[in-house]
């Protein structure tokens, strides 16, 4: 036995859901300006690592901040096109922009953070200070 949800608008003209999905079919995320890029943020004993992936974008579209404990990171591209052909004058213009915003955790040193950009790929450093690193005790033997 199948349980199946039962939707009696779904066949209907008072169907929103399937009205609003018609409208935006074909259109991307990043054409609606939807598309915020996703983030990796993991722990070592050292430091807390973030990685961001932003195919198409440079070092030079990017901006990192750190203020009053939180991380930002934006990005604004701006996009021409223009091209003639048989008599033809087609423009293009385009922009897509994003900020991010991660509140730093308690014993990290903000000052150190290092920032590095490769194959589309942005990888952050946060260093943990050195009172909140894991240490080892020795123990004295009477």
């Amino acid at each position: 036995m199948n349980l199946v949800t039962y939707r009696p608008t779904e066949n209907s003209l008072f169907n929103f859901d399937h009205l609003w999905n018609r409208m935006y079919e074909g259109f991307s995320d990043d054409v609606l300006g939807w598309n915020t890029p996703a983030v990796d943020v993991r722990e070592t004993e050292e430091d807390y690592v973030v990685e961001m992936d932003l195919p198409g974008r440079t070092e030079k579209d990017l901006d990192v901040e750190v203020k009053d404990n939180v991380l930002t990171i934006s990005s604004r591209k701006e996009e021409a096109k223009e091209s003639k052909k048989n008599g033809y004058l087609l423009r293009e213009r385009r922009e897509s922009s994003f900020t991010r915003s991660f509140r730093l955790p308690e014993g990290v040193d903000a000052g150190k953070i290092q920032a590095a950009f490769k194959n589309g790929v942005l990888e952050l450093h946060v260093p943990k200070a050195p009172e909140a690193k894991p240490r080892r005790i020795q123990i004295a033997a009477n």
